[in-house]
């Protein structure tokens, strides 16, 4: 991993790089895309990086049908394909390519991505939390056909539906309460003894008659054909079911490619002010790789937007933005 240092030059001229950019936007999501709305249609020259159109949250989720201005569920995959649209409209570009490295300490900061090198003046990171490998198997093969990663965008889908939530964290208590409101039974399986959660939350938890407390539990697999049938436990037991909530660690900020350049969190999240500027100058963080997150498409969009319009002011010396870390 050594040419990926910050001080990486190696690589070879590309287009981008020899007509600088105005700002580079890492991540396609709702947040990456509402930011090359703005950017865009300011008159920045936008350049969109991203691994795939299916590679975040949004775009793995089946369906949603919380976001503002939807009569009817879309999938998450539709909806971005829309907001890449509407950038596209307004002059931005995207490309397809997994970011490996950046140098972004300078006036100039530059990506690299695969083998190319991109440079401009700003640089918005959406990169979202890709959420763990899928390790389970049956994990991937069902993933939009009962395997969520989201109680709060999918519960409705499963109203009178018997369904599992895997972890042990706040994330995963917080998530089965949610599901408890539409499902009729809640089977809270913890790989651990113990919650990682607050005191009161795990009471709540335990009070609720439609989630039933399964410690120590360890799924084998999860199966099915061509929909969630049930979970294999560790054990052997089979439990038959319609939906599995997956929380389990290794849950992560894709922050890696910063190579430490940019101060974060204990997993790995950027901390950002609020318009997203981090503590490095003209270097912004917005979506669910950002500290705190509410991890729904509405917020990082709305969070794109203002991000978006952060480096508009940034980039003209315009006074008025404001920063956490003045």
């Amino acid at each position: 991993m050594e040419s990926l240092s910050l001080g990486m030059s190696s690589h070879a001229p590309t287009e981008a790089a020899e007509s600088q950019l105005d700002v580079i936007i890492i991540g396609g999501g709702p947040a990456g895309s509402s930011a090359a709305i703005y950017t865009a249609r300011a008159g920045l020259r936008t350049l969109v990086i991203d691994r795939a159109l299916a590679s975040g949250a949004l775009g793995i989720t089946h369906r949603i049908a919380n976001y503002p201005g939807l009569l009817q569920p879309v999938a998450g995959a539709d909806l971005v394909s829309t907001m890449r649209a509407q950038a596209e409209s307004f002059g931005a570009r995207f490309i397809q390519a997994q970011v490996v490295g950046a140098d972004i300490q300078g006036v100039t900061k530059k990506v690299y991505a695969g083998d190319d090198e991109y440079q401009a003046s700003a640089l918005i990171i959406a990169s979202g939390a890709l959420g763990r490998a899928a390790s389970l198997p049956g994990e991937q093969a069902l993933l939009g056909r009962g395997v969520s990663y989201c109680a709060t965008c999918d519960a409705p889908f499963f109203r009178d539906k018997t369904v599992a939530v895997v972890g042990f964290n706040e994330e995963a208590a917080a998530e089965a309460l949610h599901l408890a409101r539409f499902v009729r039974k809640v089977h809270f399986l913890s790989p651990k003894r113990t919650l990682q959660v607050p005191a009161d939350l795990k009471g709540q938890l335990e009070r609720l008659p439609q989630i039933e407390m399964s410690m120590g539990a360890r799924l084998r697999s999860i199966e099915g054909e061509g929909k969630v049938e049930g979970v294999r436990l560790a054990d052997g037991s089979f439990l038959p079911l319609q939906g599995v909530f997956l929380y389990l660690q290794g849950n992560r900020p894709a922050s890696e490619f910063l190579l430490g350049a940019v101060p974060v969190g204990d997993d790995g999240c950027l901390r950002a002010g609020e318009e997203g500027q981090t503590p490095v100058s003209g270097v912004f963080a917005v979506g669910d790789v950002v500290c705190g997150h509410v991890k729904q498409a509405v917020v990082a969009a709305a969070d794109g937007a203002v991000a978006g319009m952060g480096v508009d002011r940034f980039l003209s010396g315009r006074a008025g933005l404001r920063s956490d870390w003045g």
